[in-house]
């Protein structure tokens, strides 16, 4: 922004000597805005730059999913910093940010590995913090991850922008202050499967859950079973898996036996992909058990699973965030710059990163200062639109963001390698809204 300097005369200079007189005689009183503006950490009001965080899966089960967060976050920085076509800053309504950094000061930003575990996370955000100096960090694939990071967040008084995390708990009974999360959860893919299912597979039918043993998998397990058994299903089993286990045959083999004609599978990322393909192998999709073809559900997908399942995804149904193939203007325009940044469309993962970004920029934006006590409040029931699944809400009560629900099965005719989700539903987000009490848990104070 340009200052434009003009010349005083000598009215000007005795009126600025007079007021100047005034200030010196009137007694230094510190408002308690004035003071909450400068008392917080990695406050950089002295800098001429501030710097994000992005805290990513590089290694482990969901690593996959952690690169193209890394590649989101990355694009967004260069959006907000006024490079390259801009992005989601062209649809984004209402929108504050104007390409030139945030509150005029240039974004850069450090890395780190979260390995899929909770420690490794923490440890990894609490050196951003202390070492680097972020002011907001981002980043995550997993609930247990994203959980253990809010509450650092919450101890630290630094915001954390949840990346993909799916479990209730996150903006349910581990709900915090400091934490915010775009990405949808598994009651919303319960709400969001239930009428589908009905539709394609009936009432009748017997189930059999596979379930990634940490807290994503608990409440996705728990959400798709009220769902199912609303329906008239019958849950015939359910088995915890560990994370990261690779070789899934032990767990598929009593299927086979145990009489149910559904295994739903709880599973994200590698472990989707590898017990879908043993399933498949084990020949649970050719199977009639009590007179009905057998089925597989997973009940969160991603199209970067989906390439990783390859043909085993085709027909079996699930949920997803969001999906490059929407035909809004603020999904197409993310879809474009993404592409001409890295060659191929973006994920479901790289999409919440990069949203989580700008709704962060923005809302410093809004409330005019990096204090994060100003900037929670700028996020707590904003409402916005521009950036897929229509119009969403950021709800205070709980931090979660309230949009359309994509139900999608595996594409059976798909004309590329990456148009293998074919969206068969979008629920509106009337329909996935619940009472934000139903989960339990205190945001905690705005003062840390």
């Amino acid at each position: 922004m340009s200052i434009i300097r003009r010349p005083m005369n000598r009215r000007s200079l005795l009126k600025a000597g007079a007021a100047s007189g005034l200030v010196l005689a009137t007694p230094t009183i510190i408002s308690r805005s004035a003071w909450a503006e400068t008392n917080f950490r990695n406050d950089p009001t002295n800098s001429k730059s501030v710097t994000f965080g992005f805290n990513v899966p590089q290694t482990g089960a969901y690593a996959d999913e952690g690169a193209d967060e890394l590649r989101a976050y990355q694009l967004a920085v260069k959006h907000l910093n006024g490079d390259g076509d801009g992005g989601m800053l062209n649809t984004m309504k209402p929108l504050s940010l104007n390409g030139n950094g945030v509150l005029g000061k240039k974004v850069e930003y450090v890395t780190g590995d979260t390995q899929t575990k909770s420690d490794a996370a923490r440890a990894s955000a609490k050196r951003m913090i202390e070492k680097d100096g972020v002011i907001m960090w981002s980043g995550g694939s997993s609930s247990g991850v994203a959980i253990a990071q809010q509450s650092l967040a919450q101890e630290m008084g630094v915001v954390y922008m949840c990346g993909l995390t799916h479990s209730n708990d996150t903006t349910g009974k581990d709900r915090r202050r400091y934490g915010f999360r775009h990405f949808f959860n598994a009651y919303m893919s319960g709400a969001a499967l239930g009428p589908v299912l009905k539709k394609e597979m009936g009432t009748d039918r017997r189930a059999y859950h596979l379930t990634a043993d940490y807290t994503w998998g608990w409440t996705q397990e728990e959400s798709i079973a009220n769902t199912t058994e609303g329906l008239g299903w019958e849950t015939v089993n359910k088995v915890r898996t560990p994370l990261g286990a690779g070789d899934f045959s032990q767990y598929i083999a009593p299927v086979l036996n145990s009489g149910a004609d559904v295994l739903i599978l709880n599973h994200y990322g590698k472990d989707m992909i590898n017990s879908l393909t043993q399933a498949v192998q084990f020949g649970l999709r050719d199977k009639v058990v009590n007179g009905k073809n057998f089925e597989i559900i997973v009940p969160l997908y991603s199209r970067l699973m989906a390439q990783g399942a390859g043909e085993n995804i085709k027909g079996i149904y699930g949920t997803t965030n969001w999906n490059w193939s929407l035909q809004d203007e603020g999904s197409k325009a993310f879809v474009k710059s993404f592409g001409q940044e890295y060659g191929f469309p973006p994920s479901q993962a790289a999409h919440t990163c990069y949203v989580q970004t700008l709704l962060y920029a923005d809302a410093c934006e809004r409330a005019g200062t990096f204090n994060p006590v100003e900037v929670i409040k700028a996020l707590e029931d904003h409402q916005f639109d521009g950036m897929g699944n229509g119009p969403t809400l950021y709800r205070g009560a709980d931090h979660q963001c309230f949009k359309d629900v994509l139900v999608v099965k595996g594409n059976e005719n798909a004309t590329s390698q990456f148009d293998l989700l074919e969206v068969v539903e979008v629920t509106p987000a009337s329909q996935v809204t619940y009472d934000p009490e139903i989960f339990g848990g205190e945001l905690g104070p705005y003062k840390v």
